[in-house]
């Protein structure tokens, strides 16, 4: 024992537990590790037990709202749900920093935290209840339109999370004044580059002003897009054409081009033009149109004459058809409820041609061949040079090898013309018929 005092061991000894003493009593932010453990505690059990503290919390207040016959105060609830949860975690930073004894930087900083996660909390809660609280007016949404009611939801949303973060800043000492300053400098240059993000903005602004479109609208915009709208941005629209691709718009094209919004039909139309053969006589097609007519004032799905353009008349004289044009609306505007519609309706006017032993035209030609008069035959063309060479020809070849046409043509050739010779025609000595053949009329529409 003396020779490990004098060797120094046991003070090494009395050294190492001094430090263990030390850590025990400062080693978790200055206090003793006994603390620190008991405000872990403290913590784990506050954030496990938040959503069951949370649900205790929003089950009593629900019951309370179950009672009233709106749903307003329904939504509300659903709506806190979520920033209630963050209240038991608040708590349990406040309690755990007092288990700690935490004194100081150390207690100033337990306060900062735990007074900003209750501002995150109601702002959060305040962030939820903007859409609850915004359908409760239900007229001025009826008024100004869903996609306006989103805007502004939008627009107090980005408001108060601005006012949530300069809350919190301020609580760590952080100054909001200056910040916003150099923000106000920097919003100018930002406002000299960005011509185009307010253009397209004011551009928004005005479209849902005069509420051109909304969510859901069939729209129409020429050289631009035509699909489903789905949402409208603060810089552009979001259009889903029929393939199912998104196309995302800007703003200003939808203000500056004519747009067509065929969700806003009263109406859908059907307009046909129907080729009857020119061999129906003048009482058949006086029967089809009115047979056609009767079945359209007759049918629930068509509009009245009364409140929209009705016509079913003999239209025009075709170039192989006498037309007889149908225009007509249906009541629905649904595209699959029209297709069935105009289904329907084809095939009453094919069963209707039909039953009067009528047909249908389709397009056709006609070529008349015509004899000309002796004498005016068109004139045939030697190309010059052409003689000599054949004659050379005729000359090697033996008779016997000649086939007719060659025979034929050597017999022709030299003979002079005779009699009349029209501008370009000219006339053989025994005379000579030729065919032309002269086009008829074009397709009929």
């Amino acid at each position: 024992m003396e020779q490990l005092t004098e060797l120094g061991f046991v003070q090494s000894l009395q050294d190492f537990w001094g430090q263990v003493e030390s850590v025990l009593n400062t080693g978790f932010l200055g206090q003793p590790i006994g603390r620190g453990v008991l405000a872990l505690v403290i913590l784990l059990i506050a954030f496990f037990a938040r959503g069951l503290i949370a649900k205790i919390i929003v089950a009593t207040i629900g019951k309370m709202a179950g009672e009233t016959e709106t749903e307003f105060d329904d939504k509300l609830v659903e709506a806190l749900k979520a920033p209630i949860s963050l209240l038991p975690v608040a708590a349990g930073i406040f309690f755990a920093a007092q288990a700690m004894g935490a004194e100081g930087d150390v207690d100033t900083f337990f306060i900062s935290l735990t007074q900003s996660v209750i501002i995150f909390a109601i702002f959060w809660a305040l962030y939820r209840l903007v859409k609850p609280l915004l359908q409760l007016a239900g007229r001025v949404q009826q008024v100004l339109g869903d996609t306006f009611i989103g805007w502004v939801t939008r627009i107090l949303q980005g408001v108060i999370v601005f006012i949530g973060g300069a809350a919190i800043l301020n609580v760590w000492g952080i100054p909001v004044i200056p910040f916003l300053a150099s923000l106000s400098l920097l919003s100018v240059a930002v406002a000299l580059g960005a011509q185009d993000l307010f253009k397209n903005l004011i551009a928004g602004m005005t479209i849902i002003a005069e509420q051109r479109l909304a969510k859901g609208d069939w729209v129409f915009v020429d050289g631009v897009v035509e699909g489903t709208v789905e949402d409208v941005g603060f810089r552009s629209t979001t259009v889903r054409r029929f393939d199912k691709a998104p196309v995302y718009v800007p703003n200003a094209k939808l203000a500056d081009n004519p747009l067509v919004n065929f969700s806003r039909m009263t109406h859908r139309r059907i307009y046909w033009k129907i080729g009857l053969e020119y061999r129906t006589d003048s009482e058949t097609l006086n029967s089809i149109r009115g047979a056609v007519a009767d079945y359209i004032e007759k049918t629930d799905d068509f509009a009245a004459a009364s409140d929209v353009s009705t016509f079913v008349h003999i239209d025009e004289f075709g170039d192989s058809a006498v037309n007889l044009m149908v225009y007509c609306f249906t009541k629905t505007t649904t595209w699959g409820e029209w297709l069935a519609i105009k289904e329907q309706l084809a095939f009453f006017i094919k069963k209707t041609v039909e039953e009067h032993e009528a047909s249908f035209a389709f397009p056709s030609r006609s070529l008349y061949f015509e004899k000309m008069p002796d004498g005016f035959a068109p004139e045939t063309f030697n190309p010059p040079g052409e003689d000599e060479d054949d004659a050379d020809a005729d000359t090697d070849m033996p008779s016997k090898n000649r086939s007719e046409s060659v025979k034929g043509s050597a017999k022709g050739r030299g003979r002079s013309t005779k009699g009349p010779q029209p501008k370009g025609r000219a006339v053989d000595g025994e005379g000579g018929d030729k065919a032309s053949e002269a086009g008829g009329g074009e397709d009929g529409e």
